[in-house]
């Protein structure tokens, strides 16, 4: 279908070529070029059983635009494309499309291979919320309603306790105990949250959603299909999740499971660098809350799925989402004793 939702941007024929890009797995993603004269450009297929208003990241990316361009015009803020017909988004065969400009000497990666690429992400992260901080954050709309929900993800655990598989959870008894003993992470949030602004915050903060360029250094955040009105602690949080471990959910070696002492402090300066004199003194004190908010919710949310019988993540092998949760449950007691001085 991806050729012909090019066409609405009068790219066909021959003389385009096409390639998978990328390993996100949310939308599905392609470089395109022209061959005659060498342009590229990047297309995404919005999941439309994720995001069920693709309308509404369209909204989203065009109000950010506008305000980014007319506050912050140096920042590079890479907006989609317009139609032929001067549309926001490219319709094919019921799909949404939309096509990007892509940003020559500019690369991803996947995971974090030093503290210096941390340092780079978080940085990136903490300036374009620092960047927003004029919008009226409240005109975002929600394109994942409860999307870090912790409350609501602790409701759908209780209820896979009781309606889930039944020897999936006789099974997973030692991992349930160790959640539960650990819910007072989802009280304190709950109790504190009124003193945490709400913000324009992505939401989706692993490494491959930074460009960086041919020096390392990066360039902008990528990837806004989940930014929405938020807390700093989602960012942070799913920062600290994603790069504090040399490994990822993936592992089965428990052991492998660790926190880099060099890779929070670079998560922590690198986002403070822009975001110091925005975040509250009682928000900067929650760094370490952040880490273990995001961390827990994930391990329940990979939990929950196992007891459901991998409805949502999908399962490449028997128990694959009981080690996932087995892995961030780990991650999260790794977190608990780690001392950030």
């Amino acid at each position: 279908m991806t050729n012909q939702a090019l066409v609405h941007y009068g790219l066909f024929g021959e003389d385009i070529h096409t390639e998978p890009l990328g390993s996100g797995l949310i939308n599905k993603t392609w470089r395109v070029a022209k061959k005659s004269t060498g342009e590229q450009f990047v297309l995404q297929q919005i999941n439309r059983f994720v995001f069920l208003n693709p309308e509404d990241i369209a909204f989203n990316i065009l109000l950010l635009a506008g305000h980014l361009k007319e506050t912050h015009p140096d920042y590079l803020f890479v907006a989609a494309l317009k139609t032929l017909e001067g549309q926001e988004l490219a319709y094919a065969d019921g799909e949404a499309y939309r096509l990007f400009p892509f940003v020559n000497g500019s690369h991803t990666i996947d995971a974090a291979q030093d503290a210096s690429q941390a340092y780079q992400a978080a940085k990136q992260f903490g300036r374009f919320t620092r960047n927003c901080s004029g919008i009226d954050v409240f005109q975002l709309r929600t394109t994942i309603p409860d999307f870090h929900n912790l409350s609501l993800r602790i409701e759908q655990f209780e209820k896979a306790l009781i309606q889930g598989n039944k020897e999936r959870v006789r099974q997973s008894r030692e991992m349930i105990l160790f959640l539960q003993q650990h819910i007072q992470i989802a009280g304190e949030f709950e109790f504190e949250k009124t003193d945490l602004r709400i913000r324009c915050t992505h939401h989706d903060s692993k490494i491959s959603n930074v460009l960086f360029d041919e020096q390392g250094n990066g360039i902008c955040v990528i990837d806004l299909d989940t930014v929405m009105p938020g807390y700093f602690i989602s960012d942070v949080g799913d920062m600290m999740r994603t790069y504090l471990s040399p490994v990822n959910e993936e592992e089965k070696d428990f052991s492998r499971v660790r926190v880099r002492p060099e890779f929070y402090r670079a998560i922590v300066d690198g986002y403070l660098s822009e975001m110091n004199g925005e975040l509250t003194d009682f928000e900067k004190s929650y760094f370490h809350f952040a880490g273990k908010f995001m961390i827990y919710m994930q391990a329940l949310r990979f939990l929950t799925d196992h007891l459901n019988d991998d409805r949502y993540y999908g399962s490449r092998y028997e128990g694959h989402n009981l080690v996932r949760a087995g892995n961030q449950a780990t991650l999260l007691q790794r977190l608990l004793e780690f001392d950030p001085g």
